[in-house]
């Protein structure tokens, strides 16, 4: 392995530095800064996107408390798995992530197994994560057209499903070209994207407050706790934990700032910034954004009715009723929505990215089918193939929702679990295989990262538990919860392949600079 000399390691950019110290050549343009790598990130999160498109499931497991102060639960947690996480990055800055910390710190003997089964997690996860965002975009524009065209009591148009991934394909087939532009451009939208979400979530908190003709009590948002689900669920504790779902499906993706730390400025040092940035500015508008559209419930059984204009979409009936009211039509209100769809999309291309990164790295080192085929750059420094694969594995997902949707929800359920299993994996091996020879990089929790590593672990695998909860009862074939089945036959997949296979081939991160 060539390590640069002290003459040229002084001149080249520490994160640069530091991948060849763990063996890689610099082959994607870094070019990135801290601003972009955060703003990236940012834009995956979106709080608009989460919050927005699951406002239904914290109105019905408990309302506005279980979406507040599940909201403070979620946040204190996500933030410690960041923390450990942003540790990790700042000794390991690679494209790999959270597969190649995995190898890096299980040793040896476990390495190739270790990288293995978290690179999988990560990416399925990834891939299922996309195709949520993007089908969750494509419904949204079905309801925006449905309110413009009169609302569900008014003759609007309904898009068929066939119409819906249609329309999916479309933002799918828009974000592989987004993602095909050099990683300057990407980096201008990027930012863009952030701009938008920041000044999008303060519009809309203080807008719609504003423009409610009738509001909601702070005791009613504060203390308001919802128990008519209409699910056969009465226990308050556990509705208090399924409306958690809302607040950790919004809290994932900032492992996005590590896959772009080949392509950011002393990544050893920003990397861990933007994936702590990223999740603690979104925290403080998540909470704003809760309180702000929280303040305009006033009827939550309507909200969640299919019968209202919107056809049960809360979020949007909120904001289609709130300016109906006070101007006698719903055209504010569509805007608003439109906001929301923008912010979604800027989400959905941000995901294809760090799809796209994660691909490419995991190919480089072999682990997948045709690898040689999804590591290669063009000439702008993209890995496209890597870009275009992510795209039609979202777009394959999706195409579930056309034979049931029972069957779409059970492809996509497995994104935030999964996504979380690979965050876990390589903090536990950090705080047990690795507790005594971790080195740390410039970002470092110091004597208390094995504290918070292991806090981290625990709610990982707590949450885990949690969402393969029942959601419904009684329990039927539409109502059963088949997170914990896909998370199952996820599990036996990747680990059968590993045992027929890829155990005899496979050997963990590859170096690829010459000796």
């Amino acid at each position: 392995m060539t390590i640069p000399s002290d003459s040229e390691a002084a001149s080249l950019d520490s994160g640069h530095v530091r991948l060849h110290e763990l063996g890689y050549k610099q082959e994607l343009k870094r070019d990135l800064s801290v601003i972009s790598n955060f703003a990236l990130t940012f834009s995956i999160i979106s709080v608009l996107t989460g919050i927005s498109t699951l406002y239904n499931t914290g109105l019905n497991y408990g309302g506005p408390v279980s979406m507040v102060y599940g909201w403070l639960v979620v946040c204190i947690f996500t933030m410690l798995v960041a923390l450990s996480m942003a540790e990790i990055c700042s000794a390991y800055p690679t494209s790999g992530g959270l597969y190649f910390w995995s190898a890096k710190l299980a040793g040896p003997q476990w390495a190739p197994f270790a990288s293995w089964i978290t690179g999988w997690f990560n990416i399925i996860g990834q891939w299922a994560g996309t195709t949520s965002i993007d089908f969750s975009l494509a419904q949204l524009i079905q309801v925006i057209i449905l309110l413009s065209t009169g609302g569900k009591n008014g003759g609007g148009y309904v898009a068929s499903k066939y119409v819906v991934i249609a329309i999916h394909g479309g933002i799918l087939l828009l974000h592989g070209i987004i993602n095909s532009l050099p990683i300057s451009m990407l980096s201008l939208l990027a930012n863009f994207g952030t701009v938008w979400n920041v000044v999008g979530v303060v519009v809309l908190i203080i807008l719609i407050p504003s423009v409610a003709t009738k509001k909601a009590s702070a005791k009613f948002v504060f203390t308001e706790f919802n128990t008519d689900n209409g699910v056969g669920i009465n226990s308050r504790p556990y509705i208090f934990v399924l409306g958690l779902l809302m607040s950790q499906y919004t809290l994932a993706g900032y492992d996005a700032s590590a896959h772009m730390t080949e392509e950011t400025k002393r990544s050893d040092i920003n990397g861990p910034k933007g994936i702590i940035s990223s999740v603690g500015i979104s925290i403080v508008f998540g909470f704003g954004y809760i309180l702000g559209i929280t303040f305009a419930v006033t009827d939550i059984p309507y909200l969640l009715s299919q019968d209202n204009d919107a056809g049960g979409y809360a979020i949007a009936q909120i904001f289609y009723m709130t300016f109906k009211k006070r101007y006698g039509h719903g055209f504010g209100g569509i805007m608003c929505l439109v906001i929301i769809a923008i912010a979604i999309f800027f989400c959905g291309m941000g995901s294809v990215t760090s799809n796209s990164r994660m691909a490419y790295a995991f190919s480089r080192d072999g682990a997948m089918p045709l690898s040689s085929l999804w590591h290669q750059v063009n000439k702008e420094e993209v890995p496209i193939n890597a870009v275009w694969l992510s795209v039609l594995i979202s777009f394959c997902m999706a195409l579930t929702s056309l034979g049931s949707m029972v069957a779409f929800q059970a492809t996509v359920s497995i994104a935030v679990i999964s996504l979380y299993v690979a965050y876990a994996l390589p903090i536990f091996f950090r705080v047990t295989l690795a507790a005594k020879h971790f080195q740390p990089g410039p970002f470092n929790l110091s004597r208390y990262g094995i504290i918070v590593g292991w806090v981290a672990v625990i709610w990982v695998v707590l949450i885990s538990v949690l969402f393969s909860l029942p959601v419904s009862y009684p329990i039927t074939i539409e109502t059963l919860n088949y997170t914990p089945i896909a998370l199952g036959c996820l599990i036996i997949l990747i680990v059968s392949y590993w045992i027929i296979s890829a155990r005899h081939w496979f050997k963990g991160p590859l170096t690829n600079t010459e000796n």
